[in-house]
């Protein structure tokens, strides 16, 4: 039976990471960001759950930085699969990641410039370099095609009116029997 884990967007809007895993595959709808508040920013430095290593793909709803800015980060700590989005979203995720990269650069830098972080030094959570790794793993995918992960577990994206190239995503499972479950994830 597949199993489904939430390791973000719970008891908070933000930091949108769902561990899906079914036929020995292990798949994360989206890499979000935690923003707002400093104890959720906080959770973005916790060891990611789960091996970074064992993931074998990430597949994105939209390009926001609360469903994609861990990426960098992730790719950082061990993921090298492939990582899914619609043409319009993997257009939007160069300017976003290396934006948010040299945000945590800057904010690293000027913490350690003023002395106002309790590490010394002061580092981002992940550079510019690793937002351009991040990058080398996007695949897009177009809407309303399925797409093959696994024997049994595949995937389509249905347009969605968030932003620009935004999905929901309908995980199609084979299960025993011969029977399919099916997972929908809306995005926002």
């Amino acid at each position: 039976m597949p199993s489904l884990t939430f390791l973000g967007a719970t008891g908070t809007v933000t930091g949108s990471r769902y561990l899906l895993e079914a036929h020995g595959r292990k798949v994360l709808i989206d890499a979000g960001l935690f923003q707002g508040r400093k104890e959720l920013r906080e959770r973005n430095w916790a060891p990611f759950q789960a091996d970074a290593s064992s993931l074998d793909a990430v597949v994105l709803t939209h390009a926001h930085i609360d469903h994609t800015g861990f990426l960098p980060r992730l790719v950082k700590e061990g993921f090298n699969g492939i990582t899914y989005a619609t043409p319009p979203t993997g257009r939007l995720l160069t300017p976003m990641l290396i934006d948010a990269a040299h945000l945590q650069e800057e904010e690293a830098r000027y913490a350690n410039k003023v002395g106002s972080s309790k590490h010394a030094p002061a580092l981002p959570l992940f550079t510019v370099q690793d937002a351009q790794h991040a990058l080398n793993t996007v695949r897009t995918q177009p809407f309303d095609q399925p797409c093959v992960l696994h024997p049994g577990l595949e995937f389509v994206y249905r347009r969605q009116g968030h932003i620009l190239g935004a999905a929901a995503i309908e995980f199609r499972i084979k299960v025993a029997g011969g029977d399919h479950i099916t997972l929908y994830f809306s995005g926002d």
